[in-house]
């Protein structure tokens, strides 16, 4: 660890924290931190932040931390800790807000339905979506979104460095990796194949932050400069 960016292993080390706080406090954490849908009663505007230290499993932290220690240890050493965390928080915040407004179209066309049945406005946002199974009660955990703006600087910084898929150990270049991964989350994400309860649009959307921050900053030709 010694070797490892002080703001990669502070980071990890808040995720940690968290992590742990969950498992001993439980659900009443994930009301309070988690990201929820802005209309529900446990939406709070500081879980725009807080949602990205959340996790849903043991595996879920550890693969989130182990991309950040890999792919964002190169960003730190050439960008310093002050751009790099912001452009962390930055696609994390990012990625919250494109799957924010998923969750709306979805929940809007459950609306529409509702209130040509003859329902009130009123009485579909406090009785009838809390109850209906929809993205209402959702809550938004995880680094996901952060991570995949920090693997599309990655693919932008260092674009022919080789990776590898875990269930397809053959080494591609980044620059196609990471459009690849992208394509596949789309894919996901507007079909119903999705294993298990992950937020897709949530990835697109910190990689489509991270990559406008990253085409501005090439632009006014600060894209490589340090921070600190």
């Amino acid at each position: 660890m010694r070797s490892v960016p002080e703001i990669i292993k502070n980071l990890i080390i808040i995720n940690l924290i968290f992590f742990i706080g969950t498992l001993v406090i439980g659900n009443f954490a994930y009301d309070i931190l988690a990201l929820h849908y802005p209309k529900n009663p446990s939406f709070g505007y500081w879980q725009l932040l807080t949602h990205m230290f959340m996790h849903g499993g043991i595996y879920h932290i550890l693969f989130n931390m182990f991309g950040l220690w890999m792919f964002g240890s190169p960003l730190v050493q050439m960008w310093g800790r002050n751009k790099f965390l912001f452009y962390y928080i930055s696609c994390g915040i990012g990625a919250a807000l494109l799957q924010l407004l998923f969750y709306y179209f979805q929940i809007h066309a459950v609306v529409d339905n509702l209130l040509s049945q003859g329902y009130l406005l009123d009485e579909i946002y406090n009785n009838v979506l809390p109850n209906k199974g929809t993205y209402f009660d959702s809550k938004l955990v995880g680094a996901s979104g952060a991570l995949y703006g920090i693997l599309v600087a990655f693919a932008f910084l260092f674009p022919n460095s080789e990776l590898m898929l875990i269930f397809l150990p053959v080494p591609i270049k980044a620059k196609f990796f990471v459009p690849i991964i992208l394509i596949l989350d789309l894919f996901l994400g507007f079909s119903s194949y999705s294993i298990g309860p992950i937020a897709h649009f949530a990835h697109v959307g910190g990689a489509i932050t991270g990559f406008v921050m990253l085409w501005y900053w090439k632009r006014n030709q600060f894209n490589n400069k340090r921070w600190n």
